[in-house]
């Protein structure tokens, strides 16, 4: 994918989930107002909440899909997971406000109040969310961006949150009033084991974990197969945002001039670039005769 498509991709997907988050927030304002209902106003608070969330994202992105400059050299996509973890820990203090609310509501074992407008309210609401996730999910697949992937998840909490908010207006209107606390605390155990998923991705990639192995073997195959390449060693690999960042040493013949050798790299970079379209390449050449045996048996 090249970095004009990840970028219309990602600015799509963020704007679209601050303008739902919006519309969610008005909705469930007016189903508060007529209704008093407790558990529409905690979904509603949620989408305040979401709100904000959305328009650091959308900061985060727009910051990240600048082009480097002199200061920031490898240019601003750890924008993005430093957004992801925010969002992880966001993600996490909701479900432990959750937890304590759903401990609460069984404590107290009081009705909810609602009504048929309620009940309308919520499905709009769900499948409004319904619809956002199923796209994020589809520009993640086509993205791998971490900003979004923890949004996506954050609706899905917000998905899930809505059909407990149902399904206790149900139950409670035939007595069952433990119904909205049991299934807060459950939903709230679920995202909080997803959150920490989302924050750890976040941490490798601010720490340059390497890319995945199915990548760095392409890295390799596709060295090797360019005429001269002797070997491959010293493979180093990052991802920041939409950027891959491969460094690697290629193993070389002896009586090769200088100028020969530097064709051979600048093949070797086109061959790499041809298999990403934002990539940035560094290859160094070593002599044969110079690398040791332990680094000529690193890949094989």
């Amino acid at each position: 994918m090249g970095s004009s498509q990840y970028k219309r991709l990602v600015t799509i997907a963020t704007w679209t989930a601050t303008l739902v988050a919006t519309l969610l927030l008005i909705i469930k304002s007016i189903a508060v107002f007529y209704t008093g209902s407790v558990s529409i106003l905690a979904s509603m608070i949620d989408s305040l909440m979401d709100i904000g969330m959305s328009v650091v994202n959308l900061l985060a992105v727009r910051y990240a899909l600048q082009p480097p400059d002199s200061e920031h050299r490898f240019g601003h996509g750890k924008a993005e997971h430093l957004a992801g973890l925010a969002q992880a820990a966001f993600i996490s203090g909701s479900g432990l406000m959750l937890i304590y609310t759903g401990a609460n509501s069984i404590h107290r074992q009081a009705p909810l109040e609602g009504d048929s407008l309620g009940l309308w309210v919520m499905l709009v609401s769900t499948a409004l969310t319904v619809a956002l996730v199923g796209f994020q999910r589809y520009v993640v697949r086509r993205t791998n961006n971490s900003v979004i992937k923890a949004d996506s998840l954050h609706y899905v909490m917000d998905i899930l949150m809505n059909a407990a908010v149902l399904l206790a207006l149900l139950l409670t209107h035939y007595g069952w009033f433990w119904a909205d606390g049991v299934f807060a605390i459950i939903i709230a155990l679920y995202i909080m084991v997803e959150a920490l998923k989302i924050g750890r991705e976040a941490v490798q990639n601010l720490l340059d974990r390497e890319l995945p192995e199915d990548e760095q073997a392409t890295v390799r195959s596709v060295s090797m197969a360019v005429d001269g390449v002797l070997g491959v060693h010293d493979l180093r690999t990052r991802q920041s945002g939409a950027t891959r960042f491969i460094q690697l040493h290629i193993e070389l013949a002896d009586e090769l001039s200088l100028y020969q050798s530097h064709q051979i790299a600048d093949l070797v970079e086109e061959a790499i670039q041809q298999q990403w379209q934002d990539v940035d390449v560094i290859v160094h050449q070593d002599p044969r005769s110079v690398v040791s045996s332990e680094q000529k048996q690193q890949f094989d």
